[in-house]
């Protein structure tokens, strides 16, 4: 059978990987606790659906090993709200079932299940798969904590750059109340939140004393400046799960005439959670007290957007639905 593979030389150990086994049959359940428990891994059963989703909430495991066929809620459907959850969805789970039709494994791939495995289990492919999925939990748990690291970054940028106390989490709340204005799902919602916090991470690779000029900025020196969404785009690059931020700190500064930068965008070609994001910096940046001003009022902001669109800078429909649904708020 294949065994856990112990820590390299100078890795740090780290805590057993955590498997949860569901599956109505009391056999089943005692033969793949012993075989996992032999292996290393930490393990839990359940015997339905409805208990296997309670133990996940208590504790998420780093796999789910789910029969299909059980009374209540079926396999299918515990893979699919588990899925459906942003706190659960990355968790793998691993379908098992006697069943062989081909229409089961492809309602099991609509589900979301990460793996498929026929019973009766062979114990060596039945291991196989699981040290798979823990290595993939576990490299998505890396991103994770790398992504967690960013956000502390831009909270450093915040501080270093002079913003009001508070600016990333304003750009985050403004952005994510637009957004659910104009009917976003989670997942745009969650880019537009971490957006806020990272839109400007490229000013990390800007010289502090450029960033900190009280004085109008010389022509390359604003050049160097406009190059923070470049740097900041290619700082996420590696970081799978802020792939989808990527286009708001890249686009944030595009126009919808084309006269923005690094690209020259025109239109909708420019991304809709940049636009958001846009919009939202506009407004942050005219109530917010900076170095070159003191803080202005929403009537202020307001007017500031509606003559950006105007000029052709943002779009109208976007730009009314923001003061609608925040600048409004904010006047009352």
């Amino acid at each position: 059978m294949q065994a856990v593979a112990p820590p390299l030389a100078g890795e740090v150990s780290v805590k057993p990987a955590s498997v949860l086994v569901v599956d109505d049959n009391e056999g089943v359940r005692y033969l793949f606790n012993r075989l996992l428990t032999q292996e290393g891994y930490l393990v839990d059963v359940a015997d339905d659906g409805v208990s296997a989703l309670a133990k996940v909430e208590h504790a998420a495991p780093d796999v789910v090993l789910l029969d299909v066929t059980m009374p209540g809620l079926d396999g299918f459907e515990v893979c699919r709200r588990l899925k459906r959850e942003s706190a659960t969805r990355l968790i793998p789970v691993i379908l098992i079932t006697a069943l062989n039709a081909a229409e089961q494994r492809v309602e099991g791939r609509r589900t979301g299940a990460d793996d498929y495995i026929n019973k009766p289990v062979d114990p060596d492919e039945l291991l196989a798969r699981v040290g798979a999925a823990v290595r993939l939990k576990r490299y998505t748990d890396d991103l994770d904590s790398a992504a967690s690291i960013i956000m502390m970054l831009a909270e450093m940028i915040e501080r270093r750059d002079g913003y009001v106390e508070g600016h990333c989490h304003r750009m985050a709340n403004y952005a994510c109340t637009l957004g659910r204005r104009l009917g976003l799902g989670a997942d745009d919602l969650q880019a537009l939140h971490r957006g806020g916090f990272l839109h400007d991470i490229g000013m990390l690779a800007i010289p502090e004393a450029i960033v900190c000029k009280s004085q109008p900025l010389e022509p390359e020196e604003f050049e160097l400046v406009k190059s923070h969404t470049v740097q900041g785009d290619q700082l996420l690059a590696n970081l799978r799960s802020l792939q989808p931020v990527r286009p708001i700190v890249r686009h944030h500064h595009e126009r919808f005439d084309g006269s923005g930068y690094p690209d020259g965008l025109r239109g909708d070609a420019i991304p809709l959670l940049a636009q958001v994001m846009s919009i939202a910096d506009v407004f942050d940046a005219v109530t917010t007290k900076r170095s070159y001003q003191d803080a202005n009022s929403v009537a202020k902001a307001i007017e500031a957007l509606r003559h950006e669109a105007d000029r052709g800078w943002r779009r109208r429909d976007l730009v009314e639905e923001f003061i609608a649904a925040v600048a409004g708020t904010l006047a009352m």
